[in-house]
């Protein structure tokens, strides 16, 4: 991080036209050799303190520099050896991954699950439509629902969704949900998957309601389909308590090769709450490569 000196350099400068004045006025005016002199040394003074100030600063930013290099090297490598220490671990396993936060997720994930054999198979995002009660109310009457709480509403909306992500049984739903703008779909539907990532936490000024969320996770739960919650490091309100509540695996800081490896390693038998934040239990779970016991 480089140190701004701009604004003392200002100040510093602004002294010396001051200065400049005094002595313009003092010699004009008083004629005092000995005020002269004085105001000479505060000059050089803060001349001194001027150059020091530029030392110190051109000394903070060639170490900012130095730690940007690193950085990058630092990211390079775990770039390069990501890779191998997911290779296989999800061999031939599929999962679907669900966007509630309204702004996606990495496009690392599917990356690093394709690095560990394994796929995901269909991606769904939900807009933050459904925190509307009276959008809820209208996809329920179009929807032919005859509940109308609308708790009731959001809860159905997420077994709908759910269904619609792991069976062929309610196409129509999901076509009307897409069409109505609540969810964007890609990939292959109505296939069993080994779990379900949810892509949470937001950047909004206002917390969303999770609710939704806490019925999809209880869907996937009656399915005995293992569900991890997600999201970024710099989300603005976490999920992660949220999901918690439910006991499943998370990861909080998924943008990271870090929190990357923690997803990989907990969608394949080594559950837990992982990352960076206070509701992490560690940063990651150990890492027993090939061979170990």
């Amino acid at each position: 991080m480089i140190i701004d000196y701009k604004y003392h350099i200002a100040s510093l400068v602004a002294v010396f036209l001051a200065l400049g004045i005094g002595i313009l006025i003092g010699s004009t005016m008083l004629g005092n050799d000995a005020l002269i002199e004085y105001q000479k040394q505060v000059t050089d003074r803060l001349e001194n303190q001027l150059q020091s100030l530029r030392e110190t600063n051109d000394t903070i930013e060639a170490k900012a520099s130095d730690l940007e290099i690193d950085t990058s090297r630092h990211q390079q490598f775990e770039k390069e050896v990501l890779p191998a220490l997911v290779h296989a671990r999800l061999a031939d396993k599929k999962f679907a991954l669900l966007e509630l936060n309204g702004y996606g997720s990495p496009p690392e994930i599917s990356g690093i699950i394709n690095d560990a054999g394994g796929e995901v198979v269909s991606v769904t995002s939900i807009n933050s439509i459904y925190d509307n009660p009276a959008t809820i109310t209208e996809l329920a009457t179009a929807l032919g629902w005859q509940e109308s709480d609308a708790e009731q509403n959001l809860r159905r909306m997420a077994v709908e969704l759910s269904t619609g992500i792991v069976t062929a049984e309610n196409v129509a739903s999901m076509e009307l949900l897409k069409e109505k703008d609540v969810i964007e779909t890609s990939g292959a539907y109505g296939m069993p998957v080994d779990g379900l990532i949810i892509a949470g936490g937001g950047y909004g000024e206002n917390k969303r309601n999770v609710q939704f969320d806490l019925h999809v996770i209880d869907y996937f739960e009656e399915l005995n389909i293992p569900v991890l919650g997600v999201e970024e490091t710099e989300a603005n309100y976490s999920s992660i308590k949220d999901y918690q509540r439910k006991h499943i695996s998370t990861v909080d800081n998924i943008d990271t090769a870090s929190g990357q490896l923690a997803m990989v390693l907990a969608l394949s038998g080594q559950p837990g709450n992982y990352g960076v934040k206070s509701t992490a239990q560690s940063l990651m779970p150990e890492i027993h490569m090939a061979g170990d016991q």
